[in-house]
């Protein structure tokens, strides 16, 4: 999956596909590098970010997603905990709805139709706050739990769980040490029953733990694909798909310890 953040406060590129040209552009340059899927964004979950009001991300999502849709033949995903952006987004013959919040704002769940797929992702507090002193009693337990009746109430709701995608939710209310474990133990998510996705690209852990920010985010990638994920969530389209190319050529089903 290969991230467009049309903001301009996202943590990472926020600013540089604003507009119709650029984003165009981009995505045509990650379809050449070999992205399955993707992921436009219009609201920054930054630590301190401020949530643009409905009207202001329908105002930067939609004539990117149209103009997206009519250049390639690519499935997209709308990154959004928004309803009224879910739905304008379904019109416009999206694959996948990727909800940091997991759909629990309301009016989300009746929002996402009947066929697009839906990530489920966890993350404590809000943006704002998630990143002032992160405490959980058992880290992968806590999300685990999360998660789990996040599925129960959706399925209770008539989502059917085949539409289900699991993201732990890396940054998003961890510490290093929290964000560490919780990929040492991803195999754990996978008892859920629905795929795992894994956003770790660019990431202030992969910053605390390598001087190199592409080198450590495709190391990131690899890993998660290693214990399971299905959709790694990357900046980095190329690298990445490069990387997981010669790794599956060589035959290898295991990275080794984490």
């Amino acid at each position: 999956m290969g991230v467009l953040n049309v903001t301009p406060d996202s943590f990472s590129d926020g600013g540089l596909y604003q507009s119709v040209e650029q984003a165009v552009d981009r995505v045509g340059v990650m379809i050449d590098e070999g992205v399955d899927i993707i992921d436009i964004g219009g609201e920054s979950t930054r630590p301190g970010s401020i949530p643009p009001t409905p009207n202001e991300e329908l105002d930067r999502v939609l004539p990117i997603l149209e103009a997206v849709r009519t250049h390639f033949d690519i499935p997209i995903s709308i990154d959004t905990s928004t309803p009224e952006v879910m739905r304008a987004a379904l019109r416009c013959k999206i694959s996948m709805i990727n909800d940091v919040r997991a759909l629990q704002r309301s009016g989300a769940v009746e929002a996402i139709g009947d066929e697009a797929l839906v990530v489920l992702m966890h993350m404590q507090g809000t943006p704002q706050t998630m990143q002032v002193n992160p405490r959980y009693t058992d880290v992968v337990k806590d999300v685990w739990t999360f998660l789990s009746n996040r599925i129960s109430a959706v399925e209770t709701a008539g989502v059917a769980k085949n539409r289900l995608i699991l993201d732990p939710g890396f940054g998003f209310g961890k510490t290093l040490a929290q964000n560490l474990q919780l990929i040492q133990e991803l195999p754990k998510f996978l008892s859920l029953g629905c795929p795992v996705m894994v956003g770790l690209s660019r990431k202030s852990s992969i910053r605390q733990l390598a001087t190199d920010l592409i080198a450590g985010s495709v190391a990131g990638a690899l890993a998660s694909v290693s214990l399971g994920a299905k959709i790694v969530r990357v900046h980095d389209v190329g690298a990445t798909v490069s990387a997981l190319s010669v790794w599956r050529e060589l035959g290898v089903s295991k990275l080794g310890a984490v």
